[in-house]
Parts: structure tokens; C-alpha cells; sequence
């Protein structure tokens, strides 16, 4: 199964895992880095400073709850 894992950067550059959200949709052409990071923003409110938010696409195994990084360049880049 494919799930985002989102995390927060803080002024001293440490992150903290915001949580996990499992990819529900069939089609995977309607995937894009700005559809995944609407969810935070949904979540969060605008408020909340998107620019230090990132997230990684991860891979979990039904059958043992092991997650793996599937995809690490669908990362978000941080904006200045």
C-alpha cells in the first residue's frame, strides 16, 4: 500500500512526524505533489507555515506493517 509521511522542520532544522496518510485513490495520474500537500493544508489550516512541511512517499506491507521509502523523489522542496 502507498502512504505519505509528512513531517515538520523547525527553526533548528530537526523534524517531527506530523502523521501518516495511506494513498486511496485508484488512479494514479491524479497523484501530483500539490494534491498530496492540499491534504495538509486541509488538516493544518493555511496558517501553519507549508513551507516547512515536507513529505516522503513510503510503501506498507499489509501483511507485516513494515514500511519502506518507495519513492524518495516525490519529496516536497522548502520554498524561501
Amino acid at each position: 500500500m502507498t502512504a505519505y509521511e509528512f513531517y515538520w522542520r523547525d527553526e533548528e532544522e530537526r523534524t517531527h512526524l506530523i502523521g501518516i496518510l495511506a494513498e486511496r485513490r485508484k488512479n494514479p495520474e491524479r497523484v501530483s505533489q500539490e494534491s498530496v500537500m492540499n491534504w495538509v493544508k486541509k488538516i493544518l489550516g493555511d496558517e501553519v507555515g507549508i513551507n516547512s512541511i515536507f513529505f516522503v512517499q513510503v510503501t506498507i506491507d499489509q501483511k507485516t506493517g513494515e514500511i519502506s521509502e518507495s519513492n524518495p523523489i516525490f519529496r516536497t522542496q522548502r520554498e524561501n
